[in-house]
């Protein structure tokens, strides 16, 4: 790690969110690995979620569901987006299950020789995202299928508010998915509605599967037991008094009230540390710094009470700034944050209380 801005992700505390959540929910889990797992690093958690017994993944799309295929992951991948119709012979070829998100989408798809496609359908309950509304189109969906070899292995919807404490509307879409998977009588080997908080806070029996997401990263609406995976740190590479009435950075935003001592870290908005945070306090050494001026594109200052040697370590968010608090501070959510951390910003793990592994992308692509 040559640039001391990093994005740290604790393994131990995966597994341990992993075994709570499976004993919690009493299901079997579809590990959801998203946008290079929510910028965690894919492969790591993959891995973690295999030592924990789960043995079905799911991503958004094709190219996510390939790389998992070139990274050796052998298990079971579900697509839970869109994939182009000209694109469902590699979804075959690399037994790769895929959605139904429209009865549109399906009829293309049979006229690309679909022999052997597993596929889930998608139940539109309500999200009015992607997938299918009305019972019968579900049925003549499923007849389509079971016509054209294609073998409907999953149904599934998705819910918009689980994240609500009344789960006012969670009842209701789960009270139409039952009656639409009822209707269609037919033994479908996974059943799944159930997203993160939902695995936490509504318990249900008509499902077989859950889709954990953000939770197993130690992040819920409902439950405060999960440890958090995600930390971001920083070091001060320059340090010094600035004299009273001065401003610091661009748009001179700030001006010193007194003699002050300003801390400047290599980080800024191309690491995804966005602008928005100015005036937001970093952790350092048992002190709360506030962030001063406006944040630069690879740098930011803060305000110390004290002189800190150059390397001294300052937490972003973590242990003592949850990434929850962060998000609220922003008017955001904690997806956003985690997602919007930048190549540039190496990942270290911590398994058995140590570092196993460094990883910086970009620097490994310029190494080939």
């Amino acid at each position: 790690m040559y640039r001391e801005s990093w994005v740290e992700i604790n393994l131990d505390a995966l597994k341990n969110n992993f075994k709570y959540i499976q004993e919690k929910s009493k299901k079997d889990l579809i590990c959801v690995i998203k946008a290079n797992g929510y910028g965690s690093g894919d492969q790591h958690i993959v891995q973690t979620a295999i030592e924990s017994g789960i043995k079905f993944f799911a991503v958004s799309s094709l190219d996510e569901a390939l790389v998992l295929r070139n990274e050796g992951c052998q298990e079971k991948i579900l697509i839970l987006g869109y994939v182009n119709p000209n694109d469902i012979d590699l979804c075959i070829q690399h037994q790769i299950s895929t959605t139904i998100v429209s009865l549109e989408w399906l009829k293309e798809i049979i006229k690309k020789d679909p022999k052997g496609l597993h596929i889930h359908i998608k139940v539109d309950t309500g999200m009015n995202r992607i997938g299918i509304k009305n019972i019968d189109e579900c049925k003549e969906a499923l007849n389509l299928c079971l016509e054209n070899d294609i073998i409907p292995e999953g149904i599934f919807t998705h819910f918009a508010c689980s994240d609500d404490p009344d789960m006012e509307m969670t009842k209701c879409q789960y009270e139409k998915f039952v009656t639409c998977v009822t209707a269609l009588n037919y033994k479908f080997t996974y059943i799944h509605c159930d997203n993160s908080d939902a695995l936490l806070s509504f318990p249900e029996g008509f499902t077989n599967m859950g889709r954990l997401g953000i939770s197993m990263y130690g992040i819920s609406a409902h439950d405060q037991n999960l440890e958090p995976v995600f930390s971001l740190y920083s070091t001060i590479a320059c340090i010094k008094e600035v004299n009273k009435d001065e401003t610091i950075s661009y748009g001179a935003t700030y001006t010193t009230t007194t003699n002050e001592i300003i801390a400047t870290l290599p980080i800024g908005y191309a690491d995804g540390w966005l602008r928005k945070n100015q005036g937001r306090c970093l952790y350092i050494d048992g002190e709360l710094a506030p962030i001063v001026g406006r944040i630069c594109m690879d740098q930011c200052m803060i305000h110390t009470k004290k002189f800190y040697p150059v390397g001294t370590k300052v937490e972003l968010f973590g242990k003592h700034i949850p990434v929850q608090e962060v998000a609220l501070d922003l008017e955001t959510i904690p997806y956003e944050i985690l997602t919007n951390l930048s190549e540039r910003l190496t990942r270290v793990y911590i398994k058995d209380n140590k570092v196993i592994d460094e990883n910086n992308a970009r620097l490994e692509r310029s190494q080939r």
